[in-house]
């Protein structure tokens, strides 16, 4: 695999998450983005603050560990550390566009269990985000995205390689982006 087709990857999907956020949700009324089908499932308003909640703890990683390492030449070619390909492609949608695994999502970045994470201003927020996440993977195509470490949310002293952590927080706003999509089909989502 090549450093630019990672580039590539993480852009395109960011890409066509802003173009959602802005043609599809963008729109919708206070009713719509908070239903829900039923207890378990998450709301439009929860899948996006589960998705702010993430991007605060990664894009302050990311841009921390670019901003402050050494490894300043970038390489043309990339390979996945067994650890780093597992975590993304355990997120990354099936060719169905299917959830091929299920997880839970830690109780600090789970809207269910912690409310507070739901302010009302969800859509504008990862909207921002994005744009922001945009910026992270130019500046990323100046370092060298196998030295380069950044730590997980869920654990400070497990790292992923730069190419890998983008990779996975691409494909974690692709799997939720999708939920939210697959919610707004559901036959009883309100109309307006």
């Amino acid at each position: 695999m090549t450093t630019q087709w990672v580039f590539n990857e993480v852009a395109t999907i960011t890409e066509k998450n802003i173009q959602q956020l802005k043609s599809k949700f963008s729109n919708y009324s206070d009713d719509q983005l908070n239903w829900k089908p039923n207890t378990s499932t998450w709301s439009l308003a929860e899948i996006f603050a589960h998705l702010n909640a993430y991007a605060k703890f990664y894009h302050h990683a990311l841009n921390d560990r670019i901003d402050r390492t050494r490894f300043r030449t970038p390489r043309i070619s990339y390979s996945s550390s067994p650890l780093g390909k597992s975590a993304w492609m355990s997120m990354k949608l099936g060719n169905a566009r299917n959830v091929k695994r299920k997880f839970n999502a830690p109780k600090d970045y789970n809207p269910t269990v912690n409310p507070s994470l739901v302010t009302g201003s969800e859509i504008t927020v990862l909207l921002q985000g994005q744009h922001e996440f945009l910026g992270i993977i130019e500046k990323s195509v100046a370092v060298n995205l196998k030295k380069v470490k950044v730590p997980i949310s869920i654990s400070k002293l497990v790292r992923l390689r730069l190419g890998d952590a983008l990779l996975f927080v691409a494909y974690h706003n692709d799997r939720h982006m999708e939920q939210a999509l697959k919610l707004t089909k559901h036959p009883q989502f309100p109309k307006k």
